[in-house]
């Protein structure tokens, strides 16, 4: 293998993933080739990709860059996750914190998609970063998952969807709606209109979807802000403790039946599950009980994050 290169963070993490089975923990590089659905080949050119690249030292990480591949590594291996990255950013100043995470997410997902996917993206203020990172992408089909958060300006979602599809100059499902509504009436109108129900007749094919991660507490959620304290009582009493793109799950990651599902313009959390590979988004040490419910449910197979909660996640791993 001719060195790892930061431009294919996949190849890196599972670089590290290797190195790090073979040589901290003894694993056999056939059991490493079991474990990783990889061929016995391929295990030995990344071990030896990684020697190039620096990787294998004391400790396995990426030299020089702020992408951390030991910590993703673990917690692929801790979360039995298909990709993890883990980027050193700092904390101290959130908005700048979400902007970098999102264009990380756009590096990776240039990385992950493949021509013949269908990509599907949901609303998210972690996201905002996301279209201006990408240079290229596959002419796949880009879906609208939700509405946007706060209505009725849903312009952010808009154009993020659009300016990803231009870049790959695939298709844009798009439409103009709120992810809450007043009342379920309304919410039921609006799913009936031609562009909203053209989307979500889409959602079956997607194949690969971009969402973020929210915690139900105040600040760490769109929705739980925007509805009102009698709302955020009862969904915490009914067991909500994060959401995902809109669906409300509880601590075990399951979907949670609430009052707000009927006002919801979202993809529902059965057509959630059932998406091939879901890339999650999350900053900020308190979502990280978010985090792993929505990875112990199922919902999301891949997460983009920082040091910080990397961390604490990998310190919540072994708890009931």
């Amino acid at each position: 293998m001719a060195g790892l290169s930061a431009d294919r963070p996949t190849e890196v993490v599972l670089a590290a993933r290797v190195a790090r089975q073979y040589y901290l923990e003894g694993v056999s590089k056939i059991d490493i080739a079991d474990r990783l659905g990889i061929s016995r080949f391929r295990v030995a050119r990344l071990l030896e990709g990684a020697r190039d690249a620096g990787m294998v030292r004391i400790e396995i990480g990426l030299p020089g860059g702020s992408l951390d591949a030991g910590l993703s590594a673990e917690l692929c291996s801790a979360f039995g996750l298909k990709h993890a990255f883990v980027f050193n950013f700092p904390d101290d100043e959130e908005q700048a914190l979400r902007h970098r995470l999102g264009e990380a997410a756009g590096q990776a997902l240039m990385d992950l998609i493949e021509p013949g996917d269908v990509l599907g993206m949901s609303w998210a203020r972690t996201l905002s970063g996301l279209a201006a990172s990408l240079t290229q992408i596959p002419p796949c089909p880009i879906v609208q998952l939700t509405g946007a958060v706060p209505p009725p300006d849903g312009r952010d979602l808009l154009d993020l969807v659009r300016g990803v599809a231009r870049v790959g100059g695939g298709p844009a499902h798009v439409f103009y709606a709120p992810m809450i509504l007043d009342d379920a009436r309304t919410a039921a109108a609006i799913r009936r209109q031609g562009d909203v129900a053209a989307a979500f007749a889409l959602v079956p094919s997607v194949t690969i979807a971009v969402v973020a991660v929210g915690a139900w507490g105040p600040g760490l959620s769109t929705i739980y802000d925007a509805v009102t304290p009698a709302e955020r009582d009862c969904l915490a009493a009914l067991g909500v403790r994060a959401e995902v793109a809109g669906v409300f799950i509880g601590e075990d990651g399951r979907p949670v039946a609430t009052p707000l599902d009927s006002r919801m313009i979202v993809t529902p959390g059965p057509a959630l599950e059932r998406i091939p590979f879901v890339l999650s988004v999350a900053y900020g040490v308190a979502k990280s009980s978010a985090v792993r419910a929505a990875i112990r449910g199922g919902l999301v197979h891949g997460l983009v994050t920082h040091t910080s909660v990397a961390r604490n996640l990998l310190s919540l791993a072994g708890q009931p």
